[in-house]
């Protein structure tokens, strides 16, 4: 498998497709002009990607072997659990693949960029990004620990120790509920566990426009109490992927700071 440490090449890519949603914005943000042909089109979709809007001005695919080969790519980005069955068929016919690993706190994000910007030959960008990045998270960091927050969405998901929506509660001066509880990782938690911890904040999903019965869990009336005293919050798509909006992620978290709340 042809990974990030053997991608030197003697000259840049010139024809890059990229088919995860974290490689898209790590492409948007590092390759110059002409470089990057193509997109997902869910980094195309404003509900999962901070980029969406300038994800416009590219081919957007919908990840098929077939289509991709089609752009005539010299260079695929991918996620390490991109579909194995198309990464199997490009590199087959012979078209360079490089899977990003995924990012699991705020350190890492220099790691990210790092990385692409090598195998894109864009190594002074991801420079220049990095430094800016680490001058901001230094003004940002917590000096102490503060109130707590659940991670709770669709399904009640969340997520504990270990992950980089752990790593934005701590760095916008909150404790992780579930990481209390010891655990790590992503996981569930029960609406009884919500209302019995009752956290400062909850920070849920967006939901998608339409119903579903996955997030009808979100609008059960026991969360209203919350809701009525402001101690709920939505994430957005700025937390998913390492790259430098996740800190726009942790300024909008930070802002919903407050003391807790004597019931």
């Amino acid at each position: 498998m042809l990974g990030l440490a053997g991608t030197a090449q003697a000259d840049p890519p010139r024809r890059v497709v990229s088919i995860n949603l974290c490689t898209d914005q790590l492409a948007m943000l590092l390759a110059g002009p002409g470089q990057l042909l193509s997109v997902s089109r869910i980094g195309a979709d404003p509900m999962s990607s901070p980029m969406a809007e300038v994800a416009q001005a590219f081919h957007t695919n919908s990840g098929g072997a077939e289509e991709i080969f089609l752009l005539r790519p010299d260079l695929v980005l991918a996620g390490r659990y991109s579909n194995p069955a198309t990464l199997d068929m490009l590199r087959r016919l012979g078209v360079p693949v490089v899977q990003v690993p995924m990012t699991y706190s705020l350190q890492e994000v220099p790691d990210r960029l790092r990385e692409v910007g090598r195998v894109l030959g864009r190594e002074d960008r991801a420079e220049a990004l990095i430094a800016a990045f680490e001058t901001r998270l230094a003004r940002i960091r917590p000096g102490g620990a503060g109130p707590e927050a659940a991670l709770f969405s669709a399904n009640g998901f969340t997520q504990g120790a270990g992950t980089l929506s752990h790593d934005i509660l701590q760095a916008a001066e909150f404790s992780n509920l579930s990481a209390r509880w010891g655990r790590q990782g992503s996981g569930y938690l029960s609406l009884e566990e919500i209302v019995m911890a009752q956290p400062d904040l909850i920070v849920m999903s967006r939901p998608y426009p339409g119903t579903s019965r996955a997030e009808e869990l979100l609008r059960h009336p026991a969360l209203g109490r919350f809701a009525a005293t402001g101690r709920i919050a939505t994430s957005g798509p700025d937390w998913t992927c390492g790259t430098p909006h996740v800190l726009d992620a942790v300024a909008r978290l930070a802002e919903a700071r407050q003391p807790p709340i004597d019931d």
